[in-house]
């Protein structure tokens, strides 16, 4: 329930969820839910269920046992903020997330109304870093949402990205990734909506990810935006923080 991960933003997945369901455009070729079906049918006994929604109490405390810092995607095959999933076990997930102070996790939701709501009763740790995806216009109230919440760390993850998103305000907010819908119906990202997000965020000091351009071979199209590579990240903090720290930005 936890491994290595490819994902260029993190560094390990701790999926004490498996399971979701599909509630914007953003969703139409999820990654996760091809994986979890392929799982499935390897025999992967955490995935009997397939795509439906799973707790998974087993994996709770795994992150525990990983005495190396790392930066950890709390549920990258699910969604911590979906309906079926009781209050009292989001809880259980945060109460392990604050006894593991070493390690940084990303939490990532589609499902912002339920985080706003059930954000007050969470204990948030500078190390929680909480997160909402918006892949067009029409649903950057998911940002006013998170911008509410009680989290130190608010970051976007706006892959994949399907439309414009200009004038954001990015007021509150620590991070921006940008990244093209890949594998199978990859539905294209234009260069000016990425070049437009990172140039909003520059202007407004959060730090800018770009991912990847995605299409069937992503491999192929590669990360490199106007001949960069951009990996700014949040900075590691101990207590809360603004601004960012600048910059691996590399010559592509």
């Amino acid at each position: 329930m936890g491994a290595g991960s490819s994902i260029e933003w993190t560094e390990s997945t701790w999926n004490p969820v498996t399971g979701c369901t599909k509630v914007s455009p953003g969703c139409a070729h999820c990654y996760a839910e091809r994986m979890a079906l392929r799982l499935r049918a390897m025999g992967q006994q955490n995935y009997v269920n397939g795509f439906d929604l799973t707790l998974q109490p087993q994996a709770l405390e795994l992150p525990l046992r990983w005495k190396k810092p790392q930066r950890i995607f709390v549920n990258s095959m699910s969604d911590l903020f979906h309906d079926l999933v009781p209050d009292e076990f989001i809880a259980r997930v945060f109460d392990v997330m604050n006894r593991a102070p070493w390690h940084q996790f990303q939490v990532l939701t589609k499902r912002s109304e339920r985080l706003l709501e059930i954000s007050p009763r969470l204990t948030w740790a500078p190390h929680i870093w909480m997160g909402v995806s918006v892949e067009s216009a029409r649903f950057t109230n998911r940002i006013d949402h998170l911008r509410k919440t009680n989290a130190h760390v608010k970051f976007l993850s706006l892959e994949p990205l399907l439309g414009p998103l200009e004038n954001l305000n990015l007021a509150g907010i620590d991070w921006a990734i940008v990244g093209g819908e890949s594998g199978p119906g990859a539905r294209p990202m234009r260069p000016e909506w990425a070049q437009n997000i990172q140039e909003q965020c520059a202007r407004a000091n959060v730090a800018f990810f770009f991912k990847q351009w995605g299409g069937v071979n992503k491999k192929k199209t590669g990360r490199t935006l106007d001949g960069r590579t951009y990996d700014e990240m949040p900075q590691p903090i101990g207590a809360v923080r603004r601004g960012y720290s600048l910059a691996v930005l590399q010559d592509g």
